[in-house]
């Protein structure tokens, strides 16, 4: 690497989002219109409810869609709020395990687990993050999706390889 390309390397990084998430910023998730409010679709090997307790579980194959967001995990609990007469009441949040896959326009993320707060439009990902934004790469130990902005914040000790581009 010459003198030229290290300079160049620096200033990228210094510049690039990466260092941005460092430091508590803010990178671009998913579509430039997401909508947690669409219809929440579930598919799965095995479906158990509990009426009662408010809460289904999905296992086995489990794949999640709203709108352009896909979700998949080998277990999902689903809540629902306050039901009335034994009917479950809206979808509040998913909890994925296993190993989640979260997929939103352009970009995929991978964790070990997975929090989709469907109320609030938000997904905290927890234990091993790993985020593909073309072919940008970044890690961290817990992220946070704001789906009515599409953003995403990294926390925890964040590792980023950025393409630049050129030969070097």
């Amino acid at each position: 690497m010459t003198f030229r390309s290290f300079i160049l390397f620096v200033a990228l990084a210094v510049l690039s989002p990466a260092y941005l998430i460092a430091q508590g910023a803010q990178v671009a998730f998913g579509n430039t219109d997401p909508d947690s409010s669409l219809p929440v679709e579930i598919t799965a090997d095995q479906l158990r409810v509990d009426q009662a307790g408010g809460f289904a579980v999905f296992s086995g194959n489990v794949l999640i869609g709203q709108g352009e967001m896909r979700i998949s995990a080998p277990k999902v609990e689903v809540f629902y709020t306050s039901t009335t007469q034994g009917n479950p009441g809206e979808i509040s949040r998913m909890v994925a395990t296993g190993g989640v896959t979260i997929v939103n326009g352009p970009e995929a993320a991978e964790s070990n687990s997975a929090e989709y707060f469907v109320d609030k439009g938000s997904i905290v990902m927890t234990g091993d993050v790993f985020l593909t934004q073309g072919n940008n790469v970044m890690s961290s130990s817990s992220m946070v999706v704001d789906l009515n902005t599409g953003t995403a914040a990294l926390e925890g000790r964040v590792k980023s390889i950025l393409q630049t581009g050129t030969d070097n």
